[in-house]
């Protein structure tokens, strides 16, 4: 039984070497986006500790460092808009690197037992992995919010008490 419809019939370097490559790529491509998204949260995380520091400030601050405050806050409510368009750019990216896999592999296998047990298994992995990336974008969309509702309390806040 082949699994892959003939592609190691002729077992040459060449073609084996082939459905490596094809194999390799996306799973590269896509331990790249989960770095990316990695280092999005831990930097949507700083802004966060940043927000929270600025509320500390904010309790015994002056007039003028209110308003330098309340600036410093806009600038964290523009990051945190950036990094919310980065996660949806990234996890984007990685279900279409997943649906490319999905249908690489889905080309690749045929007919047989084996195959389709093993096409079961593989494409409820990649359809599971393309759901926890559509939750993960979702959480972080919420913490990007939850930030920015934060922010923008804090910056009514130091302009009432800057004004």
């Amino acid at each position: 039984m082949d699994l892959f419809g003939g592609a190691f019939s002729g077992n040459s370097p060449d073609d084996i070497a082939h459905i490596i490559q094809v194999s390799l790529a996306p799973a590269f491509l896509l331990s790249a986006l989960a770095t990316l998204l990695n280092t999005f949260s831990t930097r949507l995380a700083r802004i966060s500790d940043k927000v929270n520091a600025a509320d500390k400030e904010l309790l015994g601050a002056s007039e003028d460092e209110a308003r330098t405050i309340s600036i410093r806050l806009a600038y964290l409510h523009r990051r945190s808009i950036l990094l919310d368009a980065a996660v949806v750019l990234a996890c984007l990216g990685a279900g279409l690197v997943l649906t490319s896999i999905l249908t690489l592999y889905v080309g690749a296998l045929r007919d047989g037992a084996a195959a389709s047990v093993l096409f079961a298994l593989f494409g409820l992995a990649l359809l599971f992995t393309i759901a926890a990336i559509g939750a993960f974008l979702a959480e972080i969309l919420l913490t990007g919010r939850g930030v920015r509702v934060e922010v923008e309390r804090q910056r009514e806040t130091a302009s009432k008490r800057g004004a």
